[in-house]
């Protein structure tokens, strides 16, 4: 498959890392990416031979990386710079979804936790010092609508993506006068494997909705460009997250009336 080159000036002359990038978001973004005209789109998946593909498919760089590991973090940030001199955006989009409360097992409230929050403080950990060298990087992380409004059947995703949005929102205030610029990506459904694992359990409530990854790879082209901390592909989570500010226990109650229609839907 050839892609057809679109060049966009915010994007051509990068060199782009793409975790989480053999398929659905982070798929289309290393397309988007290549597209675009980087200089070099870097494929990372802890799913090898799905990250070659990809990079076969966009002329990129494909490398296996664990994210949950901070050594394979490590790893192919040293990897990248070292071949391509350095890294302008990094896009840190791998991420899992748990279900459940507090009940779910201790393993994966750890599991998704190491994915979902400790992937990005690794990435930024190593990727920051040379971006503050330079006094130049872009940091875009994967978090999701979760993030702002939680998730009424999933705790442990929940609270993971608050988590990880909290993280960016630090990054922001604490280097965002220095040259680094941050975005968080928060989309409701998007036509990926994890919605359609929610799909098959009964909990489609955000399949009506949901979005072609390849209109939310092109709404962070946008949102890159004109550099916004939160990039929205679904324009109504930010009145969602505008009631949830005005008056916090009706938008619970709303909450909970929400959760208690989906149950009862799916019976």
């Amino acid at each position: 498959m050839r892609l057809e080159k679109r060049h966009d000036m915010e994007v051509i002359n990068r060199v782009v890392v793409v975790t989480g990038g053999a398929r659905g978001i982070g798929r289309a973004l290393a397309r988007r990416f290549a597209q675009a005209g980087a200089e070099a789109v870097v494929v990372a998946d802890v799913d090898e031979d799905g990250a070659r593909t990809v990079g076969r498919e966009i002329d990129g760089i494909a490398f296996k990386c664990d994210v949950s590991r901070e050594d394979d973090v490590a790893d192919l940030v040293d990897k990248v710079q070292t071949s391509r001199g350095r890294i302008d955006i990094f896009c840190s989009n791998a991420g899992i979804a748990i279900a459940g409360g507090p009940e779910a097992s201790t393993s994966d409230w750890q599991r998704i936790w190491d994915v979902n929050l400790m992937s990005h403080v690794f990435v930024a950990r190593h990727v920051l010092p040379q971006m503050l060298e330079r006094k130049e990087g872009y940091l875009l992380g994967t978090v999701s609508a979760a993030g702002l409004l939680n998730h009424v059947f999933a705790a442990p995703y929940g609270v993971t993506k608050a988590a990880a949005l909290s993280l960016f929102e630090w990054l922001a205030i604490a280097h965002g006068d220095d040259g680094v610029r941050v975005s968080c990506l928060c989309p409701q459904g998007v036509k990926t494997d994890m919605l359609a694992a929610e799909r098959h359990i009964g909990l489609d409530f955000l399949t009506a909705g949901a979005l072609e990854p390849e209109a939310v790879a092109e709404a962070v082209v946008q949102g890159l460009k004109e550099e916004r901390f939160l990039i929205l592909p679904h324009p109504e989570v930010a009145q969602y997250f505008s009631r949830k500010a005005q008056d916090y226990d009706r938008w619970l109650r709303g909450m909970r009336r929400l959760r208690a229609n989906l149950l009862a839907s799916s019976r």
